[in-house]
C-alpha cells in the first residue's frame, strides 16, 4: 500500500521505490521526479515576476514545473490551450510563460545544475494559489483563483470517496490535466495516492492495450465514452480496470450503459466546476442514479437552482449555481440542466454570449445569434445578419464562403469543437409579435428546406429524381397540424428549384398551367419528381408520383427578364 503524501510535502524529501509515472525513457520514481521539481524551483526563483502561465504536453514535465513553480513562491496560471488567443491573452496577465509554447514567448527553462540535495520546506497551501479560466455569463473570459488549501481538501474528498477501490492502480487518460478535472483526477491526487500517472492516450486501440497490463483507472469524458468502438477486445482487459471516471458534462444514459458493458465497470459520473470544485458523483450500476454529494460537500435548492457550500470552495459562503436540480430520496438530488447561456459540447463549456461577441467584431457582421442544435451529438450554429445585409442574392457559393470566413475568425480564441459547425445567413433575425428574437425561431432556420435527392437522370431536356419526405421538413410546420400534407405551394417552389439545378431556364416566371394536385403528400411518403424542359417555349412540366398514385402535375411558363 503506498503511503499518501499531502500535497504540500510531494517534493520536500526523495522517496526511493515510488513510482511517480511513466515517461518516454521509461518509469520515473520518487527522487527522480524531484530533482525535476528541484530543476523548476531554481529556474523560477531567479525569474522576475510572480505571476507564471504553464502550458505543457506532458503531465510529469507539467507536474514538475508547477511543484517547482509554487515552491518558488510563484502563482501559476493555466491556459486551456495553446492558442496563439489564449497566449495572447495570457500575456498581459503574467511575467511569463513556461512550456511548450512557441518561442516568440521565450519560454522558461529548467535548471540544468541544480543540486539534487538542495531542501525543499513544505509548501504553504494557505498561500500559494493557481489560476484557471472559465466563460462567466457575461462571455467574458473569467479568472478563477484557486488557493492550494482547496485543491488539497478536493483531493482529500476525492481520496474518501473513491480511493480504496483504487490501490496500487496506474491512472491513464483521455483529458487534458490544463483543466481543472484533469488537473485533480490525473495530476494531484495520484501524485498523493502514489498512483503512477501514464501519457495521455489519444486513440482507442492505444489505451485498450494500456489498460490491459496491470491494474487501472480511466479519467474519461462523455464525448470519449460515447465513442467506444465495439470491435475492439475490450475483453482482454479481464478485470485490470478499477475504475472509469467521467467528468466535463452529463453522460447519457445509453453511453454509460454501454461503457458498463465493454468495460465492465460502471462509470462513476463526478459533477462540479472550475469555481465550485467537486459537488456530488453518481455510479452508472442503475440506470438514471441519483447524484450523492462529495463528502464534506452541504448543498440545498435556492429558486430552483443547487446552492453549495464546501471546503472546496474559497470560502465559507453559500455558491449558488446555475443548475436547475430537484430534491430526491435521502442526501441525494437530480439534475435538471443549466438556467444560464453556458453550454457543454463534447464536454468543452462554451459561453454563447462569447462566440456571438467575438463574431460582432468581423467587419462583415451586423448582428448574430448562436444556439445548441439538439441532436445524436449537439452541434453549435450561428444565425448571421451580414453587413451590408443581402442574402437574398447569394448562391450555396457564397454562403460557404462568408462562413468559412467567419470560421477563420473565431480559430484564434476558439477551436474546432468550440466553434459553430452550421451557419444560416438571413437578411433579418426572426422575431415573434413581442418583438423578440425567440430560440424556436432560430432553430427552425436550421430545419431541412429541401428533401435528401437522389438523382435518377439529368439531361438536357428531362430529369427524374426522388425526395423522400422526412418528418422534420420546415414545409410540414404548421399546414394542418391534425393532418400534415406538403402544400401545393411547397410542390411548385421544389419543381422549379429542382429543374434550375439541371436545365438552363429564363430568369422570369410567367405564369401556371393546367395545375392539378391529386392526391396529399404526407411525411413518410417518397415522390418520384419528373421534370421536362421545352427550351423552344420555354415551359417547364412536372409531375409528382408515388405508391400512392399521382399526386400533382402542371406546367410553368417562363420569359426572359
Amino acid at each position: 500500500m503506498a503511503e499518501w503524501i499531502a500535497l504540500a510535502r510531494l517534493a520536500v524529501a526523495p522517496l526511493p521505490g515510488r513510482i511517480v509515472g511513466e515517461a518516454a525513457q521509461g518509469a520515473v520514481d520518487h527522487p527522480e521526479f524531484r530533482q525535476q521539481v528541484l530543476r523548476w524551483q531554481q529556474a523560477f526563483a531567479r525569474a522576475p515576476g510572480n505571476d507564471w502561465a504553464l502550458y505543457f504536453d506532458d503531465t510529469l514535465a507539467f507536474a514538475a514545473a508547477l511543484l517547482g513553480a509554487w515552491h518558488a513562491g510563484k502563482r501559476v496560471f493555466l491556459g486551456g490551450d495553446n492558442l496563439p488567443a489564449t497566449l495572447e491573452g495570457l500575456r498581459p496577465r503574467v511575467s511569463g510563460f513556461a512550456g511548450d509554447v512557441p518561442a516568440a514567448h521565450a519560454p522558461l527553462q529548467p535548471d540544468a545544475d541544480a543540486r539534487a540535495d538542495a531542501a525543499l520546506l513544505p509548501l504553504d497551501e494557505n498561500q500559494l494559489e493557481l489560476v484557471v479560466f472559465t466563460s462567466g455569463s457575461t462571455g467574458a473570459p473569467s479568472a478563477i483563483v484557486k488557493h492550494m488549501r482547496q485543491l488539497t481538501r478536493e483531493v482529500d474528498a476525492l481520496q474518501a470517496a473513491f480511493g480504496e477501490q483504487l490501490e496500487g492502480a496506474q491512472v491513464h487518460g483521455t483529458v487534458s490535466h490544463q483543466h481543472i478535472y484533469g488537473l485533480l483526477f490525473r495530476v494531484l491526487w495520484p501524485l498523493a495516492a502514489g498512483r503512477a500517472i501514464q501519457p495521455r492516450r489519444f486513440f482507442h486501440e492505444d489505451l485498450v492495450s494500456a489498460l490491459a497490463q496491470q491494474p487501472s483507472v480511466l479519467v474519461a469524458t462523455p464525448a470519449h465514452l460515447k465513442r467506444l468502438p465495439e470491435q475492439l477486445d475490450w475483453s482482454s482487459l479481464q478485470g485490470q480496470l478499477r475504475a472509469v471516471f467521467s467528468s466535463g458534462g452529463p453522460l447519457p444514459e445509453e453511453a454509460a450503459l454501454q461503457a458498463r458493458a465493454l468495460l465492465g465497470v460502471a462509470p462513476t459520473e463526478v459533477f462540479g466546476s472550475s469555481e465550485t470544485g467537486g459537488i456530488a458523483w453518481r455510479r452508472w450500476s442503475a440506470d438514471q442514479p441519483q447524484w450523492h454529494p462529495l463528502p464534506g460537500v452541504a448543498w440545498r435548492i435556492d429558486d430552483g437552482c443547487l446552492s453549495v457550500c464546501s471546503p472546496h470552495l474559497h470560502d465559507d459562503d453559500w455558491w449558488q449555481t446555475q443548475d436547475r436540480v430537484e430534491a430526491d430520496a435521502g442526501r441525494s438530488f437530480r439534475l435538471l440542466g443549466r438556467a444560464d447561456r453556458i453550454v457543454k459540447i463534447e464536454e468543452r463549456r462554451v459561453s454563447l454570449d462569447a462566440l456571438e461577441q467575438q463574431l460582432r467584431l468581423h467587419p462583415h457582421v451586423q448582428d448574430v445569434r448562436v444556439l445548441v442544435l439538439p441532436g445524436a451529438r449537439e452541434q453549435l450554429a450561428a444565425v448571421v445578419v451580414p453587413q451590408p445585409a443581402d442574402v437574398a442574392g447569394w448562391d450555396d457559393a457564397q454562403r460557404r464562403r462568408h462562413a468559412q470566413a467567419l470560421g477563420a475568425h473565431l480559430a484564434s480564441s476558439h477551436d474546432a469543437v468550440t466553434r459553430p459547425r452550421r451557419w444560416r445567413f438571413v437578411d433579418e433575425l426572426p422575431i415573434n409579435a413581442q418583438g423578440k428574437v425567440t430560440a424556436a425561431a432560430l432553430a427552425a432556420l436550421f430545419r431541412p428546406l429541401f428533401p435528401a435527392v437522389q438523382w435518377e437522370q439529368r439531361d438536357a431536356d428531362a430529369a427524374r429524381l426522388l425526395l423522400p419526405l422526412d418528418a422534420d421538413l420546415i414545409a410540414f410546420d404548421g399546414h394542418f397540424p391534425q393532418a400534415r400534407i406538403l402544400p401545393g405551394v411547397v410542390q411548385l417552389d421544389w419543381a422549379i428549384h429542382y429543374a434550375r439545378d439541371v436545365f438552363v431556364m429564363p430568369p422570369r416566371f410567367a405564369r401556371m398551367d393546367a395545375l392539378k394536385f391529386q392526391h396529399v403528400a404526407r411525411p413518410g411518403d417518397c415522390l418520384q419528381l419528373t421534370l421536362g424542359w421545352d427550351a423552344v417555349k420555354s415551359v417547364l412540366s412536372f409531375r409528382y408520383v408515388s405508391d400512392h398514385g399521382v399526386h400533382a402535375s402542371g406546367r410553368v411558363v417562363f420569359g426572359d427578364a
